[in-house]
This record gives C-alpha cells, sequence and structure tokens, in this order.
C-alpha cells in the first residue's frame, strides 16, 4: 500500500494548533501545520498522499469555503472537519458538501488519531487505485508486469533484467500458479528476442503421441493423417523465445531429441532428412527438483544440466504475504474492465483475511477469488462487512481493527525478515525508530519472529 503518512493541520488558534499537532507528531505522522486556509492551499494538489484536518471557524477562508477549494481540486481527498460543540448544523453542512468526517471540540487525542489513521488508510487506498489505473495502460515496465514489493519479488525482477539480454538458455522453478510463464514472458519482453514470437507449450497437457509432433512439426505423410507439411513449435520460435512449461512431464525420447537441438541448433521435421537450423531461446519451467527426477530416473541429466544454464526460483506467494493486498487491488481493477462491473471497493479486514490465507494455488488462485470477488460471487470475502455495501462496523471498534491490522502488517515484515528490525523497517517504508514504537504500541515480540525461523 502507498506510504501515506502526512497531515495538513488548519487551525488560527496557535495554542490549539500546537496542540495538536504535537499529539499528530507524537504518534509518527509527518504534519504541515497553517494558521489559515489561504497558506494550505499553496501545497494541496491531486498528487498530495496525505489528508487535511481543518477548523471551521476561521477568520478570512473559513473551513467550509476551504473544503469546497479543496475538493474542487481533488475530490477523493479525505478533510476532516473539526466543528464547535453542538454546531451539528455545521458538521452536516460539511459533510455534504465533501468532508469525510467531523469532529466536535473539545477533541480527545485518541479520537484524533484515530480519525486520522483511518482517513490516511483511505487515502492510501485511493492513491494506490489511481496508480494501478495507471498501469493498466503502462505495460513496458517489469514493475507493472510483475507487481510486488517484497523483498523476494524484488530479486527477482533484478535477475530478470541482468538475464533477458544475455540470451542464455533458463530453468524457471516454481509452483503451480506462480507466475511461471508471466516470468518467462518478461524474460523475451526485456530481451533483444522481443521483436520475434514468444511461443508456449505445456508439455504437461499434451499426450505423448502429440508433442512430437508440436515441438518439430511433420513432413506431408509423416504418419497417417499428415496431408499437409506443418511447422512445430521450435521452428515457428527462430529468432524468438520457446517457453517449456511442465517439462518434467516431457517423455524421455522427446528430452534425447530437444538436447540434440539444444546443443547444435538445428532440427529435423517428422518425416524429413532436412537439418533445419533454428535460432532460439529456451526458457523452461518446472514445478518439480529435476535433479532429483533425474536421480529416480526420471528425466535426463544431461538436459538438466544443458537448460540449468541460469535458473530462477518464484517464491510462492504464502511465502510474499505482504505482496498480497497489492496484487489482488490490481486482479480487481482488471476483472471489473474485464467483466464492464462497477470496482468493488475493498477495506481493511478483507486486505488483512487475505494475507492471513495459505494460497495453495498462488497467484493463480489470489486472481480466481478476486474474478469471483467482482461478480459477488466470492465465499471467502462475502461474509466481511469492511465493504462500502455490508453493514458499518461500529465506530468504538474502529481503533481496534485499525490496530489489528496494522499488528498484521508488522507481523508480516518481521517474519519475512527473521526479526531483523532494519529490514522489516524497510519492507514496511517507514524509519527503524519509528518501527519500534509501534512495536511497542502493539505489544509485538521481535525475539517471538527469531525463534521462528530457527
Amino acid at each position: 500500500m502507498s506510504q501515506c503518512n502526512s497531515i495538513i493541520l488548519v487551525e488560527d488558534e496557535i495554542d490549539v494548533r500546537e496542540a495538536a499537532q504535537l499529539t499528530l507528531e507524537l504518534e509518527g505522522f509527518e504534519v504541515l501545520a497553517f494558521a489559515n486556509g489561504v497558506a494550505a492551499l499553496e501545497v494541496i494538489n491531486s498528487s498530495f498522499t496525505g489528508i487535511v484536518v481543518t477548523d471551521v471557524k476561521m477568520p478570512g477562508i473559513d473551513g467550509i469555503e476551504l473544503l469546497q477549494k479543496i475538493t474542487a481540486i481533488d475530490g477523493e481527498l479525505p478533510v476532516i472537519v473539526v466543528t464547535g460543540h453542538g454546531d451539528i448544523g455545521m458538521a452536516v453542512q460539511a459533510v455534504r458538501i465533501g468532508a469525510y468526517d467531523f469532529i466536535e471540540k473539545p477533541v480527545s487525542p485518541q479520537h484524533l488519531i484515530a480519525e486520522v489513521a483511518r482517513a490516511l488508510q483511505t487515502r492510501a487506498l485511493v492513491m494506490e487505485n489511481r496508480a494501478l489505473k495507471r498501469q493498466l495502460h503502462q505495460q513496458n515496465d517489469i514493475d507493472n508486469q510483475l507487481i510486488g514489493n517484497s523483498d523476494a519479488i524484488v530479486r527477482l525482477k533484478s535477475s530478470i533484467k541482468n538475464l533477458a539480454d544475455a540470451d542464455v538458455d533458463i530453468l524457471i522453478h516454481g509452483e503451480t500458479g506462480s507466475g511461471k510463464e508471466l516470468v518467462a514472458s518478461c524474460l523475451h519482453k526485456f530481451s533483444k528476442r522481443s521483436a520475434a514470437e514468444f511461443v508456449a507449450l505445456n508439455c504437461g497437457a499434451m499426450p505423448e503421441s502429440v508433442i512430437e509432433s508440436e515441438l518439430f512439426g511433420h513432413e506431408v505423410g509423416a504418419f497417417t493423417g499428415a496431408n499437409k507439411k506443418r511447422i512445430g513449435k521450435i521452428e515457428y520460435a527462430n529468432g524468438g523465445t520457446l517457453f517449456l512449461d511442465e517439462l518434467e512431464s516431457m517423455p524421455l525420447q522427446l528430452q534425447i531429441k530437444l538436447l540434440r537441438v539444444l546443443q547444435e541448433r538445428k532440427l529435423e521435421r517428422l518425416g524429413g532428412n532436412q537439418s533445419i537450423p533454428v535460432d532460439i531461446r529456451v526458457v523452461a519451467a518446472t514445478k518439480t527438483d529435476l535433479l532429483e527426477a533425474s536421480n529416480r530416473g526420471d528425466f535426463r541429466e544431461d538436459l538438466y544440466y544443458r537448460l540449468n544454464v541460469a535458473s530462477l526460483k518464484i517464491p510462492p506467494l504464502r511465502k510474499r504475504s505482504t505482496d498480497i493486498p497489492l496484487l489482488f487491488r490490481t486482479f480487481v481493477l482488471q476483472a471489473a474492465q474485464r467483466f464492464s462491473r462497477v470496482e468493488p471497493q475493498l477495506g481493511a479486514e478483507q486486505l488483512q483475511l487475505l494475507t492471513q490465507q495459505q494460497w495453495r494455488g498462488n497467484v493463480r488462485e489470489l486472481q480466481h477469488e478476486a474474478d469471483r470477488y467482482v461478480l459477488g460471487i466470492s465465499e471467502l470475502l462475502e461474509n466481511s462487512d469492511d465493504t462500502g455495501t455490508a453493514a458499518p462496523v461500529a465506530l468504538d471498534n474502529l481503533p481496534d481493527q485499525l490496530a489489528s491490522y496494522e499488528k498484521q502488517l508488522l507481523s508480516n515484515a518481521l517474519q519475512q525478515s527473521c526479526g531483523r528490525i532494519q529490514e522489516a523497517a524497510d519492507l514496511l517504508g517507514i524509519p527503524r525508530k519509528k518501527l519500534y514504537l509501534r512495536m511497542m504500541k502493539l505489544d509485538i515480540d521481535k525475539e517471538s519472529f527469531v525463534k521462528k525461523q530457527n
């Protein structure tokens, strides 16, 4: 999620302004304080990643006029209006104009912090969705192809960039649904072969009697029913990339022929004698340990070493749970466009629920869940009360919900970093000191995460 931590505070009374600023800064928020609305408007724009807290009764531009001007700049920028005790009419007017919420004076520090945290979370979701929508129209960068900011995915992106133009055969390891074909496609797209074909073949999806013809092609009369010459996948990929998924399913006899193609970069069609040169890069993917399979006699060891010039390992989704909210929101946006549906809103409780699942089917399973959510048939999320159309959660429970969600995010980062504070802080995008303070407040013991890894 985007890091939204900034607050523009507008209050003409200096004592009240300084007290509110101190309260918020002690909680770790970044506060820009202004004595009037004119000065505040100079720093407000649609790219501002924070929120606004403003008093209503001020000289010059009052809070209502300031709210109207902010709404004209960005209708999705949360504005919390602080009203005098009993001034309900003013509060209702502010909400009708577009205020995120209103708070009555005198404001308790706990109430102010809770409202600000909730508004910042809303702003973070808004900014994240805007970024995702931009990415859907700009699919030329690897960050828009492989979605995620976890350490494992950042390292994977770096490896892809390093290997893309190396023009060596590559072996990809990853569980079912983890995105092996997407990684292979990125290797092709960001290589010097990108102008040529990317040809994919699932070795496990074809019977043994068909896969040889699919790979190597055939001449007329090569077998019964071969009435015309056919170009195989290898030849069709000439100049480009051949992607072989589920390589462990390839028959042993065919592995011998593939090994020869890799060594000589030549092939013969079925029923033919002509040696045809091919300029290809082979990217193969497997969900099993091929070296172990070769020890059992189920896979040729020489083919394994020939393909394993370089290898990439895709982490399972459960080991990069911090990427789940971003992935799911991306899939929801895509599904809403694909199904011509209104994009449903996602809340903290739902995102937390998603990060707690095991996702044995990995990214593919998460994407299917997003499709079901957009279509309104998600069994996992249908009972959640954290959507715009669900029953409202009691406000008294909101601070506990926010704390629970924050604790889950911090715990995920600490688990991923094996309890190393600086690494966890980097994952979360916050200073080390702030992480310590939040851990103390939420009663999180880093030692428990160290022990879990030992």
